[in-house]
């Protein structure tokens, strides 16, 4: 059986510091799987495969996808595979104090239960460690709107950070956590969040008219 994460990374710049970062956590997250294979149910017995997607290459499909709501075949692939991964790596760069416009529209694009139940690994880059705390003001809300379920240890790497060996600490602990919540969810199947949502309660309220109608008098 093939577990699979999958990386999403939302760069802008070659080389990026975020894509650095990435990797970093994609290659511990890899070493500990491997490692702690006999204690937690990725690796015994089962294939843990990592990903990467890179937002900047998307970043056309994306776009055209917001205001065509049709995605590209490539685009579709990498929703597709997002949606259905076991546990995600996710990570932005800090612009104003908040994820990136990219970051955020890639994440728009996925039904609100696509991602419910999955373990996700919160991690940013930013230039100085004043902007850590949009950890949890920006990025755990995003996620918990989406039903995920972050794990404890969120990563923020400022530019010093990147020669600090408390940073390395910092991954291993939350690759650690990453591994154990997807091993942990490995006998579970969220697949059916979306058909377990009720149904919205039909009343007056719930009927939205036509916007035509209403500019033309019709209602």
């Amino acid at each position: 059986m093939v577990q699979r994460i999958v990386a999403v990374t939302a760069g802008l710049s070659v080389p990026s510091s975020t894509r650095l970062l990435t990797d970093r956590i994609v290659a511990a997250t890899r070493e500990l799987a491997k490692a702690r294979g006999d204690q937690v149910q990725v690796g015994r017995g089962q294939e843990l495969q990592i990903d990467v997607v890179e937002l900047r290459d998307l970043a056309q499909d994306i776009a055209a996808h917001l205001v065509t709501r049709f995605p590209s075949e490539r685009l579709a692939q990498v929703l597709e595979g997002v949606s259905t991964a076991d546990g995600l790596i996710v990570v932005t760069p800090t612009f104003a104090g908040s994820y990136s416009g990219l970051f955020k529209s890639f994440f728009d694009l996925l039904e609100p239960t696509a991602l419910a139940g999955t373990p996700v690994l919160l991690g940013a880059t930013g230039g100085t460690a004043r902007h850590s705390l949009m950890l949890d003001h920006a990025m755990r809300p995003l996620f918990a709107y989406l039903q995920a379920e972050p794990v404890a240890t969120g990563i923020f790497a400022a530019t010093d950070d990147f020669a600090d060996a408390g940073l390395a600490r910092r991954i291993d602990r939350a690759a650690g956590q990453l591994v154990a919540a997807v091993g942990a969810n490995a006998c579970t199947t969220y697949a059916a969040a979306a058909e377990d949502v009720p149904a919205p309660a039909q009343s007056e309220l719930s009927a939205v008219p036509d916007f035509r109608d209403l500019l033309f008098g019709k209602r």
